[in-house]
């Protein structure tokens, strides 16, 4: 049985996380999920490009399933391919992009989100990526949020490069924590997000195309036109 001074500790600090989490909900919209509820989105099984969210509700919903959360995936080319890597259900669709170039996919180190199949959740560098066969979804892009507990050394503190930004981290738990900011943000402070939640790793997925749908928070963004859709169904 607690004491009186326990139990008050206990209020107190239930009270100030409520707050910490009322104070970052007003800046992201974040979902966190088991690596094995997580699934890739390209095609349908026509062959055809989702594209949307809305698109991929559709689809998910014709097979008498919900879907309970969904965020583009990475950056893509403009035909809607993935750039860079792109792996799904095992099956590799696009290889790994270990090419130079201009652009925030190419502001290294940049980095890969994968799942494997025994359902271990990872974000690592691009050249810390392979696969052994045990891969089951993956998606490329850049750059690096975070790399072993450190913002990318590139991002600069109240840099005025600011813009929506969506991005994946890995939990201490091994669960994966996906936000994307409700106002333009930079780099740093989205990095430092992530790294308040625990994330050791986390990786930058887009920018001012990014989509979430999340109606259990009441964010129900179906638009878009990208390529990699990740998604949980309910």
């Amino acid at each position: 049985m607690l004491n009186r001074f326990s139990f008050f500790a206990v209020l107190t600090f239930l009270l100030l996380a409520g707050a910490s989490q009322i104070t970052e909900d007003s800046k992201f919209v974040s979902f966190i999920t088991s690596a094995s509820s997580l699934r890739f989105y390209w095609k349908d099984d026509n062959g055809q490009i989702f594209k949307s969210i809305q698109n991929l509700k559709t689809y998910i919903e014709s097979g008498d399933k919900e879907l309970r959360f969904a965020m583009n995936g990475g950056m893509y080319m403009k035909n809607n391919s993935p750039q860079g890597l792109y792996i799904e259900n095992g099956i590799t669709s696009t290889p790994l992009d270990t090419l130079k170039g201009a652009g925030n996919f190419y502001l290294k180190p940049n980095g890969v989100f994968y799942i494997t199949k025994d359902n271990n959740a990872v974000v690592c560098r691009t050249e810390d990526f392979i696969d052994k066969g045990q891969v089951n979804f993956a998606t490329q892009s850049g750059p690096m949020l975070l790399i072993d507990g450190q913002v990318h050394p590139a991002f600069k503190k109240g840099s005025v490069n600011l813009n929506i930004r969506n991005g994946v981290g890995i939990l201490p738990d091994n669960r994966v924590v996906f936000a994307m900011s409700k106002q333009e943000v930079n780099f740093y402070d989205f990095a430092e997000f992530f790294k308040s939640m625990g994330c050791k790793n986390a990786l930058y997925l887009d920018g001012f195309v990014s989509r979430t749908y999340l109606p259990e928070q009441e964010w129900k963004q179906l638009d878009g036109n990208f390529g990699v859709i990740i998604g949980v169904l309910r």
